[in-house]
């Protein structure tokens, strides 16, 4: 062994590393600020020792426990517009639950002496005093045209109050109850309340309109909710196993999509009974409505189940065992779920507007139901429209409902495309 040489120089430590003290183990007292331990350029900063805790920021950490839910709904969030659709279409799914409650008067009502009253606006101060009330209505019959005509008297105010009693309704179906929204004070409101006017008939347009909107809109769900399972189920088939099976649903699909609607919906149309009930023909439109929309979903799930089909996690779930079933249910379709859901956000606008369209060419529903096409059969004719224009505000929530729907689904197509 070779001794050492006390005279030679000490080695020079290391970059990135403290020398230890041959003194002592304990720190040493110094008078002023210590200077920070700053690492050559090039050379790795010094882990933490062991036992030391790792320090991270609270953001890096909410980052890597985050799911892909999580993660969607923030991008989601920064989507403006999206928010606000969001918004809008939980108001009108709202009005849904809540129709009856919104409606102040029975939207099926009628008064020929009351046809055709132009909309009235709630006043809320009187003297200086918040008081919600409105001008009551006095009707004249015109000399010349012999019409009903109503003007407005300034010198009879009617106080609008609110949770008033009205018409009896049931919550939810079950509990019964006759309280509403707003109401009027001592009076009839279907005799003396007009927010949105009157229709021919007499009939409140206010609550034909909710009305009208649960029954649009819950059409458009059931029917995406029907196609929705068509389009998984038929699509998956299509692309999983390929073969026949995809030429026969391929073929179908191409056979569907180039018929003409309108022909379409004109035959089906003649079809149905004229003795049928509300219900059935609602059941039937719904059902066509679903027919028609499925296949544009299943082409995408096809696409989809094409590229996955071959991936190793399919081969491996294949390999182990697992059902066929299973293999689609389980591990390929949850991967485009987040694509699923915008897909049909995006489809619910078109059956909302395949609804309308058909009820106001008289091709879907019919009176006495109630929904926005058939409210807006009435505005078919250009001088009805020119005389009552208030007649084409069932036209309004439709817009509304429809750029809510299409903000909703591009957020959702935004938030779960994964490389946005």
């Amino acid at each position: 062994m070779q001794r050492q040489d006390l005279d030679a120089p000490a080695p020079a430590p290391r970059i990135g590393t403290v020398s230890p003290t041959p003194h002592s183990l304990e720190p040493e007292e110094t008078s002023g600020p210590t200077a920070p331990f700053v690492t050559a350029p090039g050379a790795l900063a010094p882990g933490p020792a062991p036992g030391e805790p790792i320090l991270t920021t609270e953001a890096e950490e909410r980052v890597a426990v985050a799911t892909q839910w999580q993660l969607m709904w923030r991008r989601f969030r920064k989507h403006r517009l999206a928010m606000l659709g969001a918004i809008t279409v939980i108001l009108f799914y709202a009005i849904v639950v809540l129709a009856e409650f919104l409606a102040y008067a029975n939207p099926e009502a009628s008064d020929a002496n009351r046809g055709l009253i132009a909309p009235q606006g709630i006043q809320w101060l009187h003297d200086g005093q918040f008081l919600p009330h409105i001008y009551a209505l006095v009707g004249e019959r015109d000399p010349q045209t012999f019409k009903r005509v109503y003007t407005v008297d300034p010198t009879q105010i009617v106080p609008v109050t609110f949770f008033a009693t009205g018409f009896d309704w049931k919550l939810f179906g079950i509990i019964p109850t006759n309280r509403h929204l707003i109401g009027v004070e001592g009076g009839n409101p279907e005799e003396t309340l007009f927010l949105l006017g009157t229709d021919l008939e007499g009939r409140d347009m206010w609550s034909r309109v909710m009305y009208a909107t649960r029954t649009s809109l819950t059409i458009g769900l059931i029917a995406v909710v029907v196609s929705l399972v068509l389009g998984v189920i038929l699509g998956g088939i299509s692309g999983f196993y390929g073969g026949f099976a995809d030429t026969v649903i391929q073929r179908l699909i191409e056979i569907l999509r180039s018929i003409p609607t309108i022909p379409l919906w004109m035959g089906l149309a003649a079809a149905m009974p004229k003795t049928w009930s509300i219900t059935q023909v609602y059941f039937t439109i719904t059902i066509i409505i679903s027919l028609i929309g499925w296949t544009e979903l299943a082409r995408v799930v096809r696409g989809r189940f094409l590229s996955l089909r071959e991936e190793d996690f399919v081969t491996a779930a294949d390999l182990v065992g697992a059902r066929q079933s299973r293999i689609i249910f389980v591990h390929m379709v949850p991967l485009f779920l987040s694509h699923i859901i915008a897909a049909t956000t995006l489809a619910l606008p078109a059956m909302i507007i395949s609804e309308t369209a058909l009820s106001f060419l008289g091709l879907g529903l019919r009176p006495p139901a109630i929904s926005w096409g058939v409210l807006l059969q009435q505005a078919q004719n250009v001088q009805t429209v020119a005389l009552s224009p208030w007649l084409l505000l069932p036209a309004l929530p439709v817009i509304l409902v429809i750029l809510a729907f299409n903000f909703l689904g591009d957020g959702l197509r935004d938030a779960a495309d994964p490389y946005s």
